[in-house]
This record gives structure tokens, sequence and C-alpha cells, in this order.
């Protein structure tokens, strides 16, 4: 795709905001039909679906947000003379056409192609089914705003394609993609994972694990912990494991504590072991692969250690790689917790929901990303592109 001025972007943006606001009925409509036609038995997966006037003015405030950041393209990353005359400048340019492959979330149609167009990247939308009436009416609205500037609609594309055809995009595609970003389960990733023939960023998975240390505020972790698990069960920050450190005091009374907390707000509960001596009547885990598993549910695995290095190592092991976090009074002990635990966003003495590019600053995010290349955590504007040296000489040869 040809590179476009700033000017020009912001003011398909600036289209984009009020089609929105004036179609916004029209929107939440489409979505109506896609919410009847929805089994809500995964509550999740409906949750992300649902289209609601909170939900527009959320996809209003990211295009305006996207809207007033600075065009990370051209954006110079070095500038250097050799010794034999040469000047090499290292620039930020874009990757060309991104796919992105994601389930429910209409909100995405929005947020990826905004971030992706404002980055000079074409981009294709493979959303799911169940939000297809939904993503259609989107994707009328990118239409109407790029052409409304004189530009083409294949800028943003939605594919409507079923999971046979998409496999055989994947693997041969009838265009050239420079990177594909599954957004959503295990399922769909591995998917992806085994079809694409090109770069693939991961992102999605929590499985996210909070460790109680013998030195935290236990107020305070009851207050996290509740937070982390309970306010919004179907993203992928929320937390689904709790590891509490068997050394604290009055362990018994505290742990009883918790579980009524959690049954106050009809939190499932299961716990190990050790956790069961304690807590007879809950249940206890019989399979371990449980404690590789994102519940997306009202539902909380708790465990026990004996010391912080337990508590980092059975993270390691089982985590998915996205958050983690520590609640300690002691800070030497926060800092090697945060530096040994292997995942994109590490906390001291906070919930794992703030994982997110509008709370850590970043702004509009395509997705959260557990790759460790190109970029690991919220994927925002500035991470949508890539780099090309510009090379300047002067009858230069190598000899």
């Amino acid at each position: 795709m040809q590179l476009l001025k700033t000017e020009i972007k912001n003011k398909v943006l600036l289209s984009m905001i009020n089609i929105l606001d004036r179609k916004r009925q029209s929107i939440i409509e489409a979505n109506k039909k896609d919410l009847d036609a929805f089994d809500k038995d995964d509550q999740a997966l409906y949750d992300r679906l649902i289209v609601n006037n909170q939900k527009v003015d959320g996809m209003i405030k990211a295009v305006k947000e996207v809207m007033n950041q600075v065009d990370p393209v051209g954006q110079e990353i070095s500038n250097e003379s050799l010794d034999n005359g040469l000047k090499i400048i290292n620039k930020t340019a874009p990757f060309g056409t991104i796919m992105i492959i994601y389930e429910s979330r209409p909100d995405v149609t929005i947020e990826a192609s905004v971030l992706a167009f404002k980055a000079n990247n074409k981009i294709l939308l493979k959303g799911g089914k169940e939000a297809k009436n939904s993503n259609l009416a989107l994707e009328k609205c990118w239409h109407e705003a790029l052409e409304e500037n004189g530009l083409a609609k294949d800028w943003i594309k939605l594919l409507h394609l079923k999971r046979e055809e998409t496999q055989e995009f994947l693997k041969n595609p009838t265009e050239p993609i420079d990177l594909i970003v599954p957004r959503g389960g295990e399922r769909l990733i591995k998917f992806v994972k085994d079809n694409a023939n090109c770069a693939v960023l991961i992102s999605g998975r929590g499985n996210n694990f909070l460790y109680v240390s013998e030195n935290a505020n236990w107020e305070k972790a009851k207050t996290i912990i509740l937070n982390a698990k309970t306010d919004k069960i179907s993203a992928c920050n929320a937390l689904d494991k709790v590891l509490i450190n068997k050394n604290i005091d009055n362990y018994s009374e505290k742990l009883k504590e918790l579980q009524e907390l959690l049954n106050q707000h009809k939190v499932e509960i299961i716990v190990d072991e050790g956790i069961s001596k304690k807590l007879s009547t809950i249940e206890t885990v019989t399979d371990s692969s449980i404690w590789y598993e994102e519940f997306l549910a009202m539902k909380l695995l708790i465990g026990e250690v004996a010391s912080l290095n337990e508590a980092i190592d059975k993270i390691n092991e089982f985590s998915g790689g996205h958050s983690a976090t520590i609640i300690t009074e002691n800070d030497n002990e926060a800092m090697l917790f945060m530096e040994q635990i292997d995942s994109a966003a590490v906390y001291q003495n906070a919930s794992t929901r703030f994982t997110d590019g509008g709370q850590m600053g970043v702004g509009a995010e395509l997705a959260i990303s557990t790759d460790k290349l190109h970029h690991r955590g919220p994927l925002g504007l500035k991470q949508l592109v890539t780099n090309k040296y510009y090379v300047f000489g002067d009858g230069h040869v190598r000899v």
C-alpha cells in the first residue's frame, strides 16, 4: 500500500468518528441480531459480543486517541555517518498487510483497524461468525470513511471465510500477508500456528497468577484478588490462580476469610492438596492439567507454596506468560519476583486487570502479545511498525 501523509490518515479517522456516532443505532441493531442468535451458555463470549451505547462510545474514544497520537511511520531510530562516508538512517516503516483473527468482540474491528491504518498498514479482519452482522455494519462505516476521503476500501477488509476456507487462505494466501495476529483461545492460536506461512504474533491467552507472600498486607491481597477475578471474567487479564505462602500469620483463618469472600461473590473455588487440609469442604484438584487452563469464568484455583522460589517456579511452569502479581510489602522480594517471572506484565500489589493498552498508557491496542518477538505486552500504535535502513552514498563500492 502507498505511504499516506498523516493529514489524510487523520481525516479518515475524523470521518470515522462522525460516522460511528451517526450510525450507532444501526450498529447496535445489527449487534442485536448476533446476540439473539448466540448460545448464551458461554457467558464470557456473550459478554464480549455485546455492543451498546457505552461500547460505541468506547469505539469512538479509541479512534480519537489514535488520531491524536503521533504518526509512528517514518520516525528516526538512528542516524550515523560512518568513517567511509556512508550516511545510514534507520526509520520506522509499515509492516504492509496485517491479518487479525479474533472471536466475538466487534470492538476489535474498530481498534485493530484504526491502529493498523494509522500505522499505514492494510488490515484483513477475520472475525467470528457469531459477530457477523456487527462486523459487517462496522466494515461499512470504515469503507464510508475511506471513500469520503478518496481512498480505496481495501485498506480495511473483512474476510468472509469458513473454517476450511480460512485454513486454505493461511496456507496459500491470495495476497501477500506480512503478519498474522490470532486473538483468542488456545484452539484458535494453535490453528493459526499450524497453518500460517508467515510471521505469527501470539496474543490473548491469560491464565494469570497471583502470589500472596508471607510479607503481604492481607487486606490488600483480598481486595486485589477479588478485583482481578470478578471485574471482567471474559478478559485475558482476569485472574485464574492464587498461590498463598503457608507461612503467613493466621494462615487457616485467612484462608477461611478468602473462601467466605469468594463465596459471597459466587466464585467457584478449587484447591490443591495443601489448601484442602485447611478448607476440606472445597473441591480438590485431581488433574494437574487444570493448572494450565485459562478459565474465563467465575472460577479460581488456590494453591499452597512454602517459599517465593516455589511460587516463581510454579508460575513459570504453568502460566500463559501474560500477567503475574505478587502481594508483598517487601520491595526487594517484589523485585526478585518481577525479574524472575517470565510474563509480559509483572506487578507488585496491583490487579492483573491493568494489563490493557488504555490502562498502561499505550492507548488503543491490537492485542496483548505474549510473544517475545517483536514486542511483548500491549500492541499499540508504536508497535505496529517495523524498520527500514536508508543508506546514502556517493559512488561507494565495497572493497
